[in-house]
């Protein structure tokens, strides 16, 4: 099984000394792109804003040829950078269920993740382990990411399609309140 091709857009809004997508395209696991011309064209942009769930019913796609793109730039400029991404592309926004961040920056809050966790929880539901455990070596908090989520990533990675993935993660975490609540 190939890997799935990941990108990256890069915004250059954060501190280069903390940039996971640097250091995954140092080690050649991820294309860097700094103009969205080069960047893939068809495919689904990680987007944790998006209220459509990347799982299981998005196999097809990928093996398609469809790109996974993780957008790096500032947790404080997230709204006005997926904004810009949604005017100049044609990829598909997907968010991820929720997990627990390992990083330094973020440990311990759900759903703010690195690129690299990003990508590592991408590819366990898209069926590919190896390659999101390759991926997270070179991070002092790759394996430490994984046993921290290790119930809910395991249980993501069985899920059927993506209806029973949305709900599998509430086995794990608190539902958000709504106003109707």
């Amino acid at each position: 099984m190939n890997d799935i091709p990941l990108h990256v857009i890069h915004l250059d809004q954060d501190d280069p000394k903390k940039c996971t997508s640097r250091k995954m395209h140092k080690y050649g696991f991820t294309q860097l792109h700094t103009s969205l011309h080069r960047s893939p064209k068809r495919g689904f942009l990680l987007d944790p804003l998006a209220g459509k769930l990347l799982g299981p019913d998005d196999r097809v796609s990928i093996e398609r040829g469809g790109a996974l793109v993780g957008l790096d730039c500032s947790w404080k400029q997230i709204d006005s950078s997926i904004e810009f991404l949604n005017k100049r592309t044609r990829l598909q926004g997907r968010t991820l269920p929720v997990v627990l961040a390992a990083n330094s920056v973020s440990w311990g809050k759900p759903g703010r993740l690195s690129n690299a966790e990003a990508f590592a929880v991408s590819l366990i539901l898209l069926g590919r382990w190896d390659q999101a455990r390759r991926i997270m070596q070179p991070f002092k908090f790759g394996e430490q990411f994984f046993e921290l989520n290790q119930q809910p990533l395991g249980a993501y990675s069985e899920a059927k399609n993506n209806i029973e993935l949305a709900e599998l993660q509430w086995e794990f975490f608190d539902r958000p309140q709504t106003d109707s609540d």
